[in-house]
């Protein structure tokens, strides 16, 4: 028991260390809770045209089957709250996760690094990091471990951060002492379900992803449909409506990564500029940046879509 609790003391100061906001830890297993909720959201086709959610459902719900032998699940958040946000009167918009350096990259880089050095402490473990690129479901995992509760946008969120954070896992075979959950403190508040501008959270906890502003301008490859016409409110990549309208998140604060901080171009862009995006020009901008997935076409099309509002 002292080695558990010694070792989950230190996996928590070496977190802290490296930057993360939280840190907390789960036992390792089948997510029962989870999987009826899961189930149903796939048969109600909120994932939309996002069809890998479909794929390793029985891994989703459990991380054994991910990494042999696994016995806990670490969580960890990390903050990108922007020191300066782009300029959103008159002006086109990007969810402020994607104003700097593709997360996936930077914070892998800092997981990895975080378990070398573990490894130098305790030893060799098998263990695999993840961030947001695999049939991991963070959310639950944070909530299980106590970082947060899952609110009625169904975002994690702290009293203490909010929820402007990126989720990560290092699921490993160390036996952990594990943490306990935090309450709800949602309460009555319906900022973000009111303030959606495609009514896609449909109720508590419970978001349809197929009419998600994040998903129209990321995910979807396809024309975007009608029912998003009128309805984009000037984002071209992501949405971050019901993060700026939460009340927890008057307690957010600058990111100290410097990897996250917003490019000067991007902060500079008004709309003649991004209607006048050529491929080389975006090629160059967003080489590092989490904007890049959806592509120079798919750019162009959110940006057309959302200058129909105009």
């Amino acid at each position: 028991m002292i080695l558990k609790e010694n070792y989950s003391r230190l996996i928590k100061e070496k977190a802290l260390k490296f930057g993360f906001q939280s840190c907390g830890i789960s036992k390792a297993g089948f997510l029962e809770e989870e999987a009826p909720h899961l189930e149903n959201w796939l048969k109600n086709n909120f994932h939309g045209e996002m069809k890998y959610m479909e794929n390793y459902f029985d891994k989703r719900l459990n991380p054994t089957l991910l990494v042999e032998g696994a016995k806990s699940v670490i969580s960890l958040s990390y903050n990108y709250f922007p020191e300066q946000e782009i300029e959103k009167k008159g002006n086109f918009k990007i969810s402020k996760y994607a104003y700097g350096e593709d997360y996936h990259e930077v914070i892998k880089e800092i997981l990895r690094n975080l378990v070398s050095e573990l490894q130098l402490e305790i030893g060799e473990f098998g263990f695999r990091v993840f961030v947001d690129s695999a049939p991991v479901l963070e959310k639950a995992w944070a909530r299980k471990s106590g970082i947060g509760w899952v609110g009625k946008n169904a975002n994690l969120i702290t009293k203490k951060h909010g929820s402007f954070y990126f989720l990560a896992e290092i699921i490993c075979d160390l036996d952990l002492v594990q943490d306990l959950e935090t309450t709800d403190h949602c309460g009555t508040c319906r900022k973000c379900i009111d303030a959606c501008p495609t009514q896609a959270i449909i109720s508590d906890k419970i978001v349809d992803g197929s009419k998600c502003i994040s998903y129209a301008t990321i995910e979807l490859k396809n024309e975007i449909p009608d029912y998003f016409d009128g309805k984009m409110d000037d984002w071209i990549f992501g949405c971050d409506i019901c993060q700026d309208v939460c009340p927890w998140n008057r307690f957010s604060a600058p990111s100290l990564e410097s990897k996250f901080r917003p490019n000067l171009e991007k902060l500079n862009f008004r709309k003649p500029e991004w209607k006048d995006l050529t491929q080389e020009i975006f090629s160059e901008i967003f080489r590092k940046s989490a904007v890049k997935r959806t592509r120079f076409a798919g750019l162009m099309r959110n940006i057309e879509l959302a200058s129909k509002e105009n």
